[in-house]
């Protein structure tokens, strides 16, 4: 759900992949922050402290900034839907009528049955196919065991649907062979996010976040309206692409607004409660789309309202870090005084000015030195290549599982629904067991019980509904835990100078399981549990190897090459003050 996080000269602009991914971006900007804030007393956060951590002014904001939150999940993932094969299976001339049923009992010698449902594209060859054309009754005598053999034939798009659900697929007549047409547009959509997330970052960092909003909101919501008329499947692709490529900057740029509305001691409440949101888009859209079974009115009802948060440019204020990163003083004072009127909270000019003074100060002295990247990657080659091979797996596993989610039997709505409601607890699960446990073992841990639930779906069976399904939503809250975890950890392995780029690295590489996911779903076409043994594979191995990096639970976060380098022995952060100072604060959130 990768791409750079800058905003101005130097200030982060988190990107996102999938699903929740953006907050490990962000955090590790507010612990850069946090580290510059050693020098500068860090006047911004003071302030925000002084004004209230989260008033009044950061709740009314902080609520309009989980819309578009929302909106993201129905953009990211709505093909899930609007590009799903439907059920059916051959249509059989000797006793199909118009008013048969997708269930009939004579099914059992003209159609196979494989994986526990009637096969979709092939039925039992007419020992009698000469004289098809002489039938008139679907119901004749020649409806009966005797003149079928058990030789199959493709039946093309000659097919009886279970339900009345209207997709591309059955729009554009995609079946069977032509399934992969359908994941492919799952594909298109995650490279749209590819190409979408940095030019979002690149145009929020030059315009500014609430302007980014608001234009990538709308354009993304004409988008998704544009495509709800696509005559043909080649103009519902281009446009599927085009959605991601302008609405894919939603959930990053929302998050780092609402993060950096509260203060320190609040951040941590607020990253998590506004990602929280957009696993509840995606349990919403599973109910949207269980009372809409047609595709184009599904996307006029996803994407129409989302033409509104264009009125973010007036009612949202632009960020104030992103204000200061281009020297635009007054109108940073300007917000943060009204914050403190709604709040009715006391804020000295004094203050405001002491503000002002060390931002112009720390502009004039932008151009720091920095490591080379070069000289990061031989030091670190190992602990890249391994981060890299651990984003490609979650991002693989946690949209893989969201997508497979369909297929498990039963209604594939509340399936998908109970897929989004799962996620909420494996986000909150890290905020207990990280400082408990540290970061490496609750990361391998919840991967190892990600690899055990796929492994054992795979020996219960599709037959056991009750207990696929348990054992898919445990997996499931098992891997958006570690992922949740990865962001943590992926920000504090690395020194300062560096972590923007080798953190922008590892996720573009993760971007690539998120391209490939889509494909998982065809694999069940070859063997039903081929997507769980794969999920399990790469869940266990990629857990495993987590076992390498350094534990960083509690540390200083490492400013020089060498400080990450020396992790392992690494001087641990006091945790016997009764105050947290601001810089104590954002390092735990990382």
């Amino acid at each position: 759900m990768s791409g750079d996080k800058r905003s101005g000269k130097g200030k982060g602009y988190g990107t996102a992949e999938s699903p929740t991914m953006s907050n490990g971006h962000a955090f590790q900007s507010e612990t850069e922050n946090a580290e510059a804030s050693a020098s500068d007393d860090n006047t911004l956060d003071a302030i925000l402290v002084r004004i209230g951590q989260f008033g009044r002014y950061q709740i009314i904001n902080y609520v309009l900034l989980c819309i578009p939150m929302v909106f993201n999940a129905f953009f990211s993932i709505s093909y899930v839907f609007t590009a799903s094969t439907v059920v059916h299976r051959c249509n059989i001339t000797q006793c199909d009528s118009p008013s048969s049923l997708y269930e009939e009992p004579w099914l059992n010698f003209t159609v196979p049955y494989k994986n526990s449902e009637w096969d979709a594209c092939n039925r039992y060859v007419n020992i009698f196919e000469v004289n098809q054309s002489l039938i008139t009754d679907p119901s004749s005598d020649m409806c009966a065991p005797e003149y079928f053999n058990n030789d199959k034939e493709k039946c093309g798009n000659d097919l009886k649907f279970r339900d009345e659900e209207k997709t591309v697929s059955t729009e554009f007549g995609i079946f069977c062979d032509d399934e992969w047409k359908l994941t492919l547009a799952g594909t298109i959509n995650n490279v749209g996010q590819f190409v979408g997330i940095p030019v979002g970052g690149f145009f929020a960092d030059r315009y500014g976040r609430r302007t980014m909003l608001a234009f990538a909101g709308a354009l993304s919501a004409l988008m998704g309206i544009i495509r709800s008329l696509s005559s043909n499947y080649y103009m519902f692709l281009s446009f599927e692409f085009l959605d991601m490529a302008v609405g894919s900057t939603l959930f990053p740029t929302a998050f780092l607004l609402a993060i950096e509305l509260v203060g320190p001691k609040r951040r941590v409440a607020a990253a998590t409660i506004i990602t929280i949101f957009y696993a509840l888009g995606e349990a919403f859209l599973g109910i949207l789309a269980s009372q809409i079974q047609n595709w184009r009115w599904l996307l006029r009802v996803l994407y129409a309202p989302a033409i509104l948060q264009i009125l973010f440019l007036w009612i949202l204020p632009e960020s104030v870090r992103w204000l200061l990163s281009q020297g635009q003083e007054q109108r940073a004072a300007s917000v943060l005084r009204r914050a403190a009127k709604i709040n009715k909270r006391p804020l000295p000019e004094d203050q405001l000015n002491e503000l002002i003074a060390n931002n112009q100060t720390k502009l004039l002295q932008a151009n720091e030195s920095q490591y080379p990247i070069r000289r990061a990657a031989r030091f670190f080659i190992w602990r890249i290549a391994n981060c890299c091979f651990c984003w490609f797996t979650h991002t693989l596993i946690a949209l893989g599982l969201s997508l497979n989610s369909v297929n498990l039997g039963g209604s594939k709505y509340n399936n998908f629904m109970l897929n989004g409601f799962v996620q909420i607890p494996g986000l909150l699960l890290p905020l207990i067991i990280m400082d408990r446990i540290g970061r490496r073992y609750s990361l391998c841990a919840s991967m190892l019980i990600c690899a055990i639930c796929m492994g054992a779906s795979a020996a219960v069976g599709s037959d056991d509904y009750a207990g696929s399904l348990t054992l898919f939503l445990i997996g499931k809250l098992a891997i958006t835990c570690s992922f949740q975890i990865l962001y943590f950890f992926t920000s504090e392995i690395f020194p300062t100078n560096v972590r923007n780029s080798l953190l922008s690295l590892c996720s573009m590489v993760g971007r690539v399981g998120s391209m490939l996911a889509p494909q998982t779903t065809l694999l069940a076409k070859y063997y039903a549990h081929a997507p769980s043994i794969l999920f399990a594979t790469f869940a266990l191995v990629s857990g495993v190897l987590t076992l390498g990096f350094p534990e960083t639970a509690d540390k200083v976060l490492p400013t020089t090459i060498e400080d990450a380098r020396d992790l392992n022995g690494a001087r641990k952060i006091p945790t016997d003050r009764n105050v947290e100072t601001e810089e104590e604060v954002p390092r735990r959130m990382c």
